[in-house]
C-alpha cells in the first residue's frame, strides 16, 4: 500500500495558483484512476485506487500548507505505513517552470509544506516528486507561489502535470530509482 500527498491550500481562493500543484497531480490521478478524493480523513480529503495490482491512497490536506505534516502523519499512522510508503507531490520555487524532479530524501529547500512533514515525522527520508514553478522576477516568495500561471506559462505547467502523473505512476510502477533514472536523467 502507497500514500500519495498532493500539497497545496484548501479552497477556491487557491484552486489554480501555483502552490496547488501538489493538489492538481492528485486531482488528475484521481481521475485517471476513477477514484473519488472525497472521504474526510485526518485533516484531509483522502480516496483509495488500485494501481498495478496495489492499494494507493490519494490525499490532500486541508490544513493550509504550513501544517501539512499533522495531516500526513495522521494518514501514515492510519494506514499504517512507514515514509518510505508516501509519495509528496509540491510546488519548487528553485526549478524552472515546468521543470519535474524527483528525490528520495532531502531537506525541505525552503517549501514551508515539506518543512512540517520533515518536523512532524522526524525524518526527510520520504519520496517526492517537486514541480517547477520558477522564481519570482518582480514580486516577493508569497505573493509569486499564490499567483496563478500567465498564459505563456500554461503549456508548460500542462505538459509538468502530465509528466508529474506519469512520474508517480512509474514510481509506484517499477520504483523510485528507475523513475527517477528516467524522469531525472
Amino acid at each position: 500500500m502507497k500514500l500519495v500527498v498532493g500539497l497545496g491550500n484548501p479552497g477556491s481562493r487557491y484552486a489554480s495558483t501555483r502552490h496547488n500543484v501538489g493538489f492538481m497531480v492528485v486531482d488528475r490521478l484521481a481521475r485517471r484512476w476513477g477514484a473519488a478524493v472525497t472521504k474526510k480523513q485526518c485533516n484531509a480529503q483522502v480516496g483509495g485506487a488500485e494501481y498495478d495490482g496495489e492499494r494507493v491512497w490519494l490525499a490532500k490536506p486541508r490544513t493550509f500548507m504550513n501544517l501539512s505534516g499533522e495531516a500526513v502523519s495522521c494518514l501514515l499512522h492510519y494506514y499504517r505505513l512507514l515514509p518510505a510508503d508516501l509519495i509528496v507531490v509540491y510546488d519548487e520555487r528553485d526549478l524552472p517552470v515546468g521543470k519535474i524532479r524527483l528525490r528520495e530524501r532531502g531537506s525541505a529547500g525552503g517549501h514551508r509544506g515539506v518543512a512540517s512533514i520533515i518536523q512532524v515525522l522526524g525524518t526527510n527520508e520520504f519520496p517526492r516528486v517537486r514541480i517547477g514553478i520558477g522564481r519570482p522576477v518582480e514580486m516577493d516568495a508569497v505573493d509569486h507561489v499564490l499567483s496563478g500561471f500567465p498564459a505563456e506559462e500554461r503549456p508548460l505547467i500542462e505538459d509538468a502535470l502530465a509528466r508529474a502523473v506519469e512520474a508517480v505512476e512509474d514510481a509506484l510502477r517499477d520504483g523510485l530509482v528507475t523513475a527517477m533514472n528516467k524522469i531525472n536523467g
